[in-house]
């Protein structure tokens, strides 16, 4: 005979048990989430650059760009995604200690983490990151510098073309800008979740 107690498990349990299959995605109007007119599809990186600047991201359009900030800020010792780094070696000087393996044990040891973006949204100033795309998520949000590599053909105008462009992936993320977080007083803070410094260097 089971008492209370049991019955009560025995429904946490099956609330914990795995999903069979995963629920489908909602149906979704574009016309209903469509936040601003969509920019022609030329200007995508001019306005992506200008709303990440707004909510106090970093765009850049070259690695040296990317090196020059961070060796003013004395942020030499990172992770890359093994398969980006072939393409920004030659850019970084000896005095750069990155590593293609991301330890988590040692966490507290890496300045900043280059990953790649699956897709970024040009109205918001977004990038998105996915498991296909980003394996290695700690390095994305552990380190104090997120630096997402980003092709100017992964660029969508607007939310419902990303969406629709999106792969079926397990786990989604969307960045808007560094980590944020404020109290009850509405003092904004950052990086206290996540990155302090977004920056997204854009590649053809």
């Amino acid at each position: 005979m089971s008492t209370a107690r049991d019955q009560i498990l025995g429904r946490v349990r099956a609330a914990l048990a795995p999903l069979p299959q995963r629920a489908p995605l909602p149906d979704w109007e574009r016309d209903l989430v469509r936040l601003r007119q969509q920019q022609p599809a030329g200007d995508c990186w001019t306005l992506f650059a200008q709303r990440l600047t707004a909510v106090n991201g970093t765009p850049l359009t070259s690695s040296d760009e990317l090196v020059a900030l961070l060796v003013q800020n004395g942020w030499t010792r990172g992770y890359c995604d093994p398969a980006l780094w072939p393409g920004l070696r030659a850019a970084f000087p000896a005095e750069f200690h990155v590593e293609t393996t991301f330890d988590r044990s040692r966490v507290d040891d890496y300045a900043f983490g280059i990953t790649r973006a699956t897709a970024a949204i040009a109205e918001t100033g977004t990038v998105v990151l996915t498991d296909r795309d980003t394996p290695s998520r700690l390095a994305a949000l552990a380190p104090w510098v997120h630096v997402t590599v980003l092709r100017n053909g992964d660029i969508f105008p607007d939310i419902p073309a990303a969406l629709a462009a999106l792969p079926a992936d397990p786990n989604v993320i969307w960045v808007t800008g560094p980590s944020k977080t404020a109290d009850v007083e509405g003092i904004l803070i950052e990086g206290v979740h996540g990155p302090g410094r977004q920056i997204v260097l854009r590649v053809n």
